[in-house]
Formats: structure tokens, sequence, C-alpha cells
């Protein structure tokens, strides 16, 4: 989630940062604006490509933000290859980590129900009718939400408001006083009041735009009396397309205007050569066709053949990452990164700030489309999108093998930057591998991602995929058995007890069947997760027992998933039975194991479970030490069912030591996290109960108003900033003898 300061306050919302100027469509954003804020609660913005669609969208929603009071949200769907998609992209665009079994598109629906939301949906064309049926189905559920989407056709749902944009104005070539040349220097236009983005909207925005990009690659770059005319055919040979001429701006680093645009006429007359006459060809406009096949033959052979290869992939990816997939004799790899500077120079690809430094890379879907022609001319497509997978299933396989570990932090971020690649290799061996060959790549990769669905708040979309690999391919073996007990921690972490233990019986039998003593084991610490969360006798009858055995069984000096599932439900049963003590002791042997081996993730579930323990015995200032403790790590790991056990933690603490309105005001931010789970107090009742005193108590200390008043400010708050000004207030509780790392 990114939270966007408006005036003193804060504004939920994930819209992507502009990293240009719009110019132009000042009268385009009036009337968005109108239909927006009027009667229409779905306006599509449609155009041909290159037109602008993405860009005039994007900057009407950062000026429509402020009117919406649960905030603007982006989705972007290019990415996607599958309707099956679609759902989940919603789904985590939005602020939810809904950890329940129900169907996506219901927890959306009931999410956006009672809240005032812009939601975007970029680039429909290739899911029109699944984009279709999903705006219905959350138009009718949510009164309020208005959506805005970019296709390059309608939506054709009832009530929809189609807003056609055509390409930039260009003017003609008549002389223009030299004030009005001026206007369209970039320092001029740049020069201009927020409110009068969009400017000059004179006729000469094509023109204007073109000068804007072009002092991009040279600085100073202005249109003058001695280039206006040659700038002016530029753009009307491009037909005014904003795409078509941003590329062409980008040559004028090694050309003038007159070379350029002498160079692109003969490109006109001779025709689009490299595509006439396909039947690959797109139904793109001819001017943006020529400019990006025209760009194309100005590229040397191996940025070409990069840029085809790079093709393969979805969203963002990196430059070691394309060397791992592209790289071979014709491509060696220590020119990659080189090739990928130039294609980024020549606005083929855009190069996309990471935090740390840390730089990616994109491409537009127009141009990618492009690459995947020439990548399929090349007959290299079914090769490299190979390549592609196999590099996603290796990096799968390895960070599985080493989650419980060290590098749990950069192997989160790593993961969810290339989100969109792992779904675009899951789609792949999931539509286009054949078990009955021998490639079982498919239950492969959907059981090696265990880590991301279950440790980086994915269950629901891991659930899917799973599910799907399961079905996909039946053949026994290592494979099938990890996705069987993958799926069902993924079943438990969602809390149905029922689907958890019913896969975690079809793993033992699967296990035993080829001899697999490692999902022999999980399969059984699944199933005594199943009994914890299904709460009362079963937690003391079968999963105590259970997880004593496998705790028991354990091998020194390794540290497992099954061990770590133990030890915490050892620790939940102990709390469960008023063992408070022993919770402690079990907790603190699983704690100083997980820091022997630089494993946060697991122990952070470990310490909130312990906070309970430490309060019991009558030590809160320990208690605070370690929901802080587990907090810090949830937090980084974007885990909000973990977050929310935390908070709760430190608000029940802070109740215990008379911090009457703290504890309110951590009731409050933890039940908006709570509200996202879908899942309170992750369906323990004991866990419920215990917040429930905790709201009685703090209500009857504090009076109705107040405590009404502050839970509500802590209901309301930005959680990024509040869950870092907890983390500022150090704790040192007695008992803890070592530092927290």
């Amino acid at each position: 989630m990114r939270w966007v300061t408006v005036g003193e306050g804060w504004r939920a919302g994930s819209l992507p940062v502009e990293t240009t100027r719009l110019v132009g469509r000042r009268e385009e954003l009036a009337r968005l604006e109108r239909l927006l804020c009027g009667r229409s609660r779905l306006v599509t913005v449609t155009g041909v490509a290159g037109v602008g669609k993405t860009r005039l969208a994007q900057r009407a929603a950062v000026e429509l933000a402020p009117r919406f009071a649960d905030g603007a949200w982006w989705v972007a769907l290019s990415p996607l290859t599958k309707a099956a998609s679609l759902p989940y992209a919603i789904f985590e665009a939005l602020p939810l980590a809904d950890q329940t079994t129900r169907s996506v598109i219901d927890v959306v629906a009931d999410y956006l129900a009672d809240r005032d939301v812009l939601l975007v949906l970029d680039t429909c064309e290739h899911l029109a009718e699944a984009c279709a049926m999903t705006v219905q189905a959350v138009l009718a559920a949510a009164p309020k939400l208005r959506v805005l989407a970019t296709s390059r056709r309608a939506l054709n749902v009832a009530g929809e408001q189609v807003l056609p944009i055509a390409p930039l104005p260009v003017p003609d070539t008549a002389p223009t006083p030299e004030a009005d040349i001026a206007a369209l220097s970039p320092a001029a236009i740049r020069a201009r009041a927020p409110k009068d983005v969009g400017a000059p909207g004179n006729g000469d925005d094509a023109v204007a735009l073109l000068a804007e990009r072009a002092a991009v690659v040279v600085p100073g770059f202005m249109v003058t009396g001695d280039n206006r005319a040659d700038s002016v055919r530029l753009c009307q040979r491009l037909d005014g397309l904003p795409l078509a001429i941003e590329l062409a701006a980008a040559r004028l680093a090694a050309m003038s205007p007159t070379e350029l645009t002498a160079r692109l006429e003969e490109r006109f007359e001779v025709g689009d050569i490299e595509h006439e006459g396909t039947e690959a060809d797109p139904p793109w406009h001819r001017a943006l066709r020529t400019a990006i096949g025209w760009s194309h033959q100005l590229c040397t052979p191996a940025e070409r053949l990069l840029w085809a290869r790079v093709s393969v992939f979805a969203g963002s990816f990196g430059a070691g990452t394309a060397g791992q997939v592209c790289a071979d004799g014709l491509l060696p790899a220590d020119q990659i990164l080189d090739l990928l500077d130039a294609l980024a120079g020549k606005s083929i690809l855009t190069v996309v700030a990471m935090p740390g430094g840390a730089q990616r890379y994109r491409m537009l879907d127009t141009i990618r489309a492009y690459g995947t022609f020439w990548l399929r001319n090349l007959n290299e497509h079914d090769r490299f999108r190979r390549r592609h997978l196999d590099f996603y299933l290796t990096m799968a396989r390895r960070i599985g093998a080493a989650w419980l570990g060290p590098d749990q932090y950069t192997w989160y971020d790593w993961a969810t930057a290339e989100h969109a690649n792992l779904r675009t290799a899951l789609e792949f061996t999931l539509t286009e591998t054949k078990p009955e060959t021998g490639d079982h790549s498919a239950l492969e990769l959907a059981g090696s991602l265990w880590f991301y669905w279950y440790g980086c708040g994915f269950p629901k979309e891991g659930q899917h995929y799973l599910e799907r690999a399961l079905a996909h391919d039946p053949e026994p073996g290592p494979a099938r058995t990890k996705t069987l007990w993958a799926s069902s921690i993924v079943f438990m972490i969602q809390g149905n007890p029922a689907a958890t233990a019913a896969r975690a019986a079809e793993c033992a039998a699967a296990a035993e069947g080829i001899g697999d003593a490692d999902a022999a084991e999980m399969a059984q610490a699944a199933s005594a997760g199943a009994a914890t969360i299904s709460g009362g006798e079963q937690a003391q009858t079968v999963a105590a027992p259970a997880a004593e055995e496998l705790l028991a069984g354990r091998r020194a000096d390794e540290l497992t998933l099954a061990t770590l599932l133990a030890w915490a439900i050892r620790g939940v049963t102990y709390v469960l039975a008023g063992s408070f003590q022993d919770a402690v002791t079990v907790l603190e042997q699983m704690r100083l194991e997980c820091d022997r081996h630089g494993e946060r993730w697991y122990r952070a579930y470990g310490d909130s479970i312990r906070a309970q323990a430490e309060l019991a015995c009558g030590r809160p200032e320990a208690a605070r030490f370690y929901a802080q403790a587990s907090l810090e790590v949830k937090h980084r790991l974007n885990d909000v069912t973990g977050m929310s056990m935390a908070i709760d933690q430190l608000a029940q603490t802070a109740a215990a030591t008379g911090q009457k309105e703290r504890a309110a005001r951590l009731l409050g931010l933890a039940q908006q996290l709570w509200s996202r789970s879908g899942r309170p107090q992750a369906g323990l009742p004991e866990w419920v109960a215990a917040r429930q005193a905790c709201e009685k108590q703090t209500r009857e200390a504090l009076g109705d108003h107040t405590y009404e008043h502050t839970y509500q400010n802590g209901h309301d708050t930005d959680p990024d900033t509040t869950i870092a000004d907890i983390l500022s207030i150090p704790a040192a509780p007695e008992s803890a003898s070592h530092d927290d790392t």
C-alpha cells in the first residue's frame, strides 16, 4: 500500500509515480472530471495504441484522488495473460490481505461495498469480457465506487460512458510569431502552474510534446523559427500520436529535425516492409507502426535481438535477470547491461528506479508486442518463453530451499518485484507443458513457491495456482507431495481446518507411497495446524501431541518448516491451556534456534505468541518487547495478519499497564488491519475473546465517548507512520538477555 499525503492528513492510494508531464489533454481531463464526479460510475477511455490512454488516466486519477475518501487505486492489467488472474490483480492492488477461503471477487466486492473509491483498470482490451463481468459485479456491490478504465475498445457495460481520445493536434506549417514559438520551449511549458497541466492546448500540443521530450536527450532543445517547419512536418507524419512522437524525439540526439523528418518520410514512401503482408501484423495505426519499425531499424542488430528477447518478460525486470534469460553466443552476458541502457536511451525501454538505488526496466505494451512479433518471426518465441520459465523455476527452488535463513528480506523483495513474471511463468507451464512427457514444471513451480504463497501474503492466488497445478499433473512423485503440503499450509493460513486436514491426509498418503520423509513430516505438521485453528479440545488432544512428536524427532542443527510449525503450535497450545511459563520456555528455544540460523519470519510468529504468555505471567515490559520484535519483522514483510496480532498484543499490554488511551488507539489500528485480513484474531476463539475483554476493559476505563473518539483516531491513521512511531520506542524486558535483531 502507498499512503499519499493530502494537506496535513493522509490518503490511501496506489497510483503510479508520474515521471513525465502530461502535455495537452486539458479538454479530455475536464471531461473525465465531469463524468467521474457526476453520475457516471464507469468511464472507459478508448483510442488507438500509443495515443496516451494510460497517461491521461494516470493524470486524471492523481487530480481526482482527493475527492475520494477511501483513495484512488491503480490496477495494471497489461502483465496478465489469462482472465482468471484478473480478480487477483484487483485484490492485490487494494489494501487487502484476506486470508479466508472466500472467492476473491466476493472479498473485493465486500471491501468496496461501503467505500468511496476510484478504481483504475489500465489496459483492458485483451481481457475486455472478464473486465466487463468484474466491473458489473463490483459496481453492483459498491454504490459509491467509480471505475476508470483504459482500453482500445469499450467494455459494453450498462451505464458505461466512453471517452474516445484522438491523437494530439498538430498545427499547419505556416509561420508562427516568435512569442508562440517561445511558448513551446520546455522551460516555458514546465513553468506553468499545476492548474495549467495540459497546456498549451492551442493546436501545438504535438509539437510541444516533441520539444519537451527532445530536451531530455538534447539539453536546451527548443522549437525555433529555423526548425519549426520540420518539427511540425515530423509530428504530422506521426499523426500526432504521443508514443510515436516520443520515439522520434529520442532520435534527436543523433540527427536534426530536418534529417529525422527526411528519414521518416523515406519510410512512409517505401512502406513498412517489416510488417507488410504478414498474417501477424497487429492492427496498429500506420504512423505508430512506422515509428516503431523505424526505431527498430535504427537499432543495432544486437539491440534488436535483445528487444525481441526481453519481450517475454511481464511487468518489469532487472539487468541480471535479462542476462540469465536472454544471453547466449549471439548476445554475450557482459553486453546485456549496455544494450539495455542503449534501448532505454532510444525510449524502447523505461528505467524504473527501485529503493536502494537499484533499477529495473519496463517496456510499453505496444513496444513489447512489436518485440514479440519479431521473436516469433525468428522462431525463438517458444524457446525464450521456456528459458523465462526455467529461470523462475530455478529461482523458486533456490529461494524455497533457503527461505528459512538470513536472506528472507532480500528474497521477499525479489519475489514481490517479480510477481508479474512469476505469474507469467506459472501460466506458461500450466497451459503449454505436458506432464505425460515427464515435464512436471507446473507442480514444481507452484510447490516451490510455497514461501511466497504462505510467507509473503499471497495465499489466495497461491491456492488458485496450487489447485490448478495439482489438477494439471496427477503424476505421483516428489513434486506432487511438495505441492500437496504447500496447499495444506496455505489452507491453514486461510483458516480452513477441514481443507487443511484433508490436504494433509492426502499428502501423508502420497508421501508414504514414494517414501518421502520430508513431505510426511510436513503433512503431520499441517494436520497439527488444522487441529490448532479448530481450537478447543482438538488443540490439546490432537495438535499438542503431534507437535511434541515432531519436536522430539527433529534433526539437530537443522531448521525446517515442520519444526517451526511444531514450536509455534506447542506455544499456542500451552497458552490456551494456561501453561504460560511452559509456552515461554518452548518459544525461547524456538527464538534461539531461529536467531542461530538468521530466520526472522517464523520467529516473529513465535514472538507474538510469547507476548501473550509474558503478559499472562505478569511481565508487561517483556510482552511489549516481544510484540514489538514481531511487529518489526511482520511490517518489513508486509504480513498483515502478523502485524495485526502484534498490535493486538501491544494494545492488551497497554491496557494492563493503565495506558488506556494508547490501548484504544492500538485497538483501532489493529482493527483497520484485521479488516483487511478477513479473519480477525486468526480465527481462534480464545484470541477473539482476549481482544473483546481488552476492548471492554478499555471502554469502561475511558467512557464510551472518549473510547470511541480515541479508537477511531487509531483506526484512521496511516499504518506505516504509526507503526514506525511504535517501533521508535524501545522496550527492554527484564527477562530478555539478548538483543532483538
